[in-house]
């Protein structure tokens, strides 16, 4: 019965989301570590992409990433960010680099890893100078664990094909001359809000910074603009979802039932997510507006409906000015008549 059920391997792939985000939610919700609620965001965000198992190589380049980007934010965090000016300097080149990198086809994964340490650590750090250490070592275990968790779950519910996921190795080592324009394009638009908030403290618009610096990874006005779109849909999509959840938990406040309750919402997300719906992307991204949500909606005196009505709101500002930010670009400084198009991220 269990080899039939599995035979199909859209249908596995289904199961597997939901089996293996909801145990990540077990786990993290039951010993609670620091910043344990990013264990089930990273495992949904590795399960949800249509990939085959990683092989043991690709595990570990995978967690090499993940502390290779965070040592570079501490490097900032601890060295940097007692000297504003050399700081801010930096970080525009960091930002630019991290651009240069992704636009040669380098790894996603790193790319995003170094891109929130070296945007988040020095702003955390001005708040609380021991914070930077702390966060990164959470950020770091649960990004290895959600790593170790998506072979646990291919266990659990393996593939059919027993397909394995190939080293495409398209990353380019001699210097390209557009992967540079659009990195310097993404920097222009990235640090004006990155170093705001920097030299601020704005600590309120740090999402706004997040998304900013994300939805720019493709400098195209059009692309900016469908990535934020996208976030803001998938949003609407997750807090409805999230709300209802939540008033299931309010009426209902056990772990079991918690955990039963987010099995059924993840195995309706997996079969979104995993099948030919025109809006299964929707699908994919909400569910990280789902946890998030549910994370910061549990706290006592929390407000579940300022939360989702916050988040909509920053991601809305990160729209807008990413928007802003590459017509005046486009028109002042990048206004020659040519198409530029990046390279696929691995």
């Amino acid at each position: 019965m269990r080899s039939k059920f599995i035979s199909d391997p859209m249908t596995a792939s289904q199961l597997r989301f939901a089996v293996g985000v909801t145990s990540a939610l077990a786990l993290a919700y039951g010993v609670e570590w620091p910043l344990a609620f990013l264990f089930p965001l990273f495992t949904a965000l590795l399960l949800s992409m249509p990939l085959p198992k990683p092989t043991l190589k690709q595990g570990l380049r995978t967690m090499l990433n993940t502390l290779i980007g965070f040592s570079i934010g501490l490097t900032f965090a601890i060295f940097f960010v007692r000297f504003p000016l050399l700081c801010l300097g930096a970080q525009f080149v960091a930002l630019f680099f991290i651009y240069y990198y992704i636009n040669r086809g380098g790894s996603f994964w790193l790319t995003l890893m170094t891109l929130l340490s070296v945007l988040l650590l020095p702003m955390l750090t001005q708040i609380w100078d021991q914070i930077a250490i702390s966060l990164s070592a959470g950020l770091v275990m649960s990004a290895w664990l959600a790593v170790l968790w998506v072979w646990f779950a291919h266990f659990l519910v393996p593939d059919p094909t027993n397909a394995v996921l190939p080293d495409t190795g398209g990353f380019q080592r001699v210097y390209s001359p557009v992967a540079a324009k659009l990195a310097l394009k993404s920097t222009l638009v990235a640090f004006p809000i990155a170093s705001y908030c920097l030299i601020y403290s704005r600590s309120d618009l740090i999402l706004t910074m997040i998304f900013a610096a994300i939805f720019t990874l493709k400098p195209d006005l059009t692309a900016g603009k469908a990535a934020g779109r996208k976030s803001l849909i998938s949003t609407v999509l997750g807090g409805v979802m999230a709300m209802v959840i939540y008033w299931a938990i309010v009426a209902v406040p056990r772990y079991e039932f918690f955990l039963l309750i987010m099995f059924a919402v993840m195995l309706f997300v997996g079969s979104k997510v995993f099948s030919k719906d025109p809006y299964a992307a929707y699908y994919g991204s909400a569910v990280s507006c789902i946890l998030v949500l549910i994370n910061g909606g549990m706290g006592e005196n929390a407000d579940f409906f300022m939360s989702l009505v916050t988040r909509v709101t920053l991601i809305s500002l990160a729209i807008m000015y990413i928007v802003a930010s590459l017509q005046v670009l486009d028109r002042f400084i990048f206004n020659r008549p040519q198409k530029l198009t990046s390279i696929q991220s691995k």
